[in-house]
């Protein structure tokens, strides 16, 4: 079996998912699961791998998404810990105050708590800031979780152009050059992206205010039945409420993110204490500690199952194999190297546009090391022999790839994003993708006018 087919083969797999999942024809974890082992199995009877081939590429993958599990489970178990001690109630008071039955006030905020909470450049952190917090109000203003999501990504994407974030660094260092010079060309973007999120953001909350949404909108109103029939289950949150303890939580949460934030211990770790420490604090008893880790125990283990499927997924098309010292190619590499084979010629004078329109769709094929690691030299390659410099393809792929990061099922954080917005993947894409494809186009357009890209 050549590459060629090995690249056929691994687009029809991510087909297959992309369009299982968009029908509802299954859980997210079964379609990552059953068709990359078919796609395997097919790559064993035809020579490509062997079957202890496919078990170091499994292994490999749960390596690789394993911490963003044991990150999700504790991250759940202390969020609802203090969800259910009320400490967001309080926090959920004091934004009311502050933004009033504002819409637009919300989704502004959202962009801005994403923008400063990126500034660290890691998706996983910048999530676990954004989305507890937030989600709240969108519940209690009526809004959809899925705009939350969407205002996130397209800030987050566009910080995502820092030196220290991981496209740029890996874009730089496939170029040769350090991180922070190929940052300064895309700062102009970056500044016109970062009004371009904030514009999006106004316009989520017009589309929202028109939907009904709003504390005395059509939507509450609508829902007013059913808030009087929940009293009894208000009367259980009420519980478990710990108002005397705001102090302690609101402490206790700044401490974990900091040392999320610091980045010297595995993300999981300042979760796994945490938890530790809330639930001692909050709840002493064992009986009331079982009854707290039990009742967050369903979601854990729904997104806990998405991310081990996913490590099937990534291991079998994105893991490398070596066999008797050579190293095989992988299946996004041979992927890769399909798009190069079958791009036109006359489109190659155009190569950086051409790229740049693709990024987003490839976005949801591509893992960000096998986009910038296995596509970009071989695109710099091509653009040689047409005379095209190898800066301008760089700086299309980052910075149009980076607006699609966080839509993307290959990258772990976005998986941990919908689980902690309670979104489906699918509902994720549908509501982002052709806005965040817009966006990337935006700001491509805009680096031709300042001249950083050529037409």
């Amino acid at each position: 079996m050549n590459q060629v087919v090995v690249g056929i083969l691994g687009f029809l797999c991510i087909i297959a998912i992309v369009v299982t999942l968009f029908k509802s024809r299954t859980l997210p974890s079964i379609a990552f699961i059953l068709f990359p082992s078919v796609l395997a199995l097919i790559l064993v009877l035809g020579g490509y791998y062997s079957f202890d081939d496919i078990a170091s590429l499994i292994k490999a993958g749960f390596k690789s998404t394993g911490p963003t599990a044991a990150l999700f489970v504790f991250s759940v178990l202390f969020f609802g810990i203090m969800t259910d001690a009320g400490m967001f109630d309080v926090i959920i008071g004091k934004l009311m105050k502050f933004v009033g039955d504002s819409v637009i006030g919300v989704t502004v905020m959202t962009a801005i708590i994403a923008l400063i909470g990126h500034l660290d450049g890691g998706g996983a952190s910048t999530f676990l800031i954004v989305v507890p917090s937030m989600l709240p109000v969108y519940k209690k203003m009526h809004m959809r979780p899925t705009t939350l999501l969407r205002v996130a990504v397209l800030a987050m994407g566009i910080l995502n152009l820092m030196p220290w974030a991981g496209p740029t660094m890996r874009a730089a260092s496939v170029l040769g050059m350090e991180a922070g010079g190929l940052w300064n060309m895309l700062l102009p973007i970056q500044l016109f992206g970062i009004v371009l999120v904030l514009a999006h953001a106004v316009l989520a909350g017009i589309q929202e205010q028109k939907r009904g949404a709003g504390l005395n909108g059509r939507l509450a109103k609508e829902s007013q039945a059913a808030e009087v029939q929940s009293e009894s289950s208000a009367e259980t949150v009420n519980e478990l409420a710990r108002p005397k303890l705001f102090a302690f939580n609101i402490c206790l949460t700044i401490a974990v993110i900091a040392l999320l934030i610091w980045d010297v211990f595995p993300s999981y770790f300042p979760f796994m204490l945490g938890v530790g420490i809330a639930i001692l604090v909050n709840y002493g008893e064992i009986k009331m500690q079982k009854k707290i880790i039990n009742s967050h125990a369903g979601p854990a283990l729904m997104m806990c199952t998405t991310l081990m499927g996913a490590a099937v997924l990534m291991g079998i098309l994105v893991k490398n194999v070596t066999v008797n010292e050579v190293e095989v190619a992988s299946v996004v590499s041979c992927m890769a190297d399909l798009i190069t084979m079958v791009l036109p010629p006359a489109l190659g004078m155009h190569l950086p546009l051409v790229i740049g329109i693709l990024s987003v769709p490839l976005a949801l094929a591509f893992d960000t090391d096998s986009y910038f690691y296995g596509m970009l030299p071989v695109m710099i390659g091509i653009g040689e022999s047409f005379g095209i410099s190898a800066l301008p393809i760089a700086i299309a792929m980052v910075v149009c790839r980076n607006c699609a990061t966080f839509i993307s099922p290959m990258v772990p954080a976005t998986l941990l994003g919908i689980g902690l917005a309670e979104v489906d993947i699918k509902d994720h894409i549908k509501s982002s993708f052709f806005y965040v494809w817009g966006f990337s186009v935006i700001c491509m357009l805009f680096a031709i006018v300042i001249g950083i890209l050529p037409l």
